[in-house]
């Protein structure tokens, strides 16, 4: 599996299937677990017929985490190739200041870690879009 980052393309947008939201919530990252996975992932989902990514990942950080208040922003977005086909998205940063009751969804569980938990459901690909959503962050935090 290849997992690439590229710049935010307005020509790639018809071909983006997904969204991915890495959010931080009083300084640690927010992961869910899928009601039929033991595995912890960020957030995030498919982009709906008639939906903007940005659309897609407010949704989604929503109906997966709770989180009620936040500010979003896009980061880049990314291709993953596999034997057979390639994959587009587009990868958010988080910033949530509030999270409420967990809405009737297919996420058993929300929680926040310090750092990249060690059981992914992703693995291939959630590392390399957490590594540069962090690499992003720390520059960011540096220059203020």
């Amino acid at each position: 599996m290849d997992v690439k980052l590229h710049d935010i393309s307005s020509a790639l947008e018809p071909e983006l299937k997904f969204v991915v939201i890495t959010a931080l919530y009083k300084g640690k990252w927010v992961c869910v677990r899928h009601r039929e996975r033991s595995t912890w992932e960020f957030p995030g989902g498919h982009i709906e017929m008639g939906e903007t990514p940005l659309e897609a990942a407010k949704r989604e950080l929503f109906e997966e985490t709770g989180a009620t208040e936040f500010q979003i922003e896009e980061v880049c977005d990314y291709s993953v190739t596999s034997t057979r086909e390639t994959n587009y998205g587009r990868l958010f940063f988080s910033r949530v200041s509030v999270i409420g009751e967990l809405p009737e969804s297919e996420i058993e569980d929300v929680k926040v870690f310090d750092g990249l938990p060690e059981n992914m459901t992703y693995e291939a690909i959630q590392p390399v879009l957490f590594h540069k959503v962090n690499s992003i962050r720390v520059l960011a935090d540096r220059e203020k």
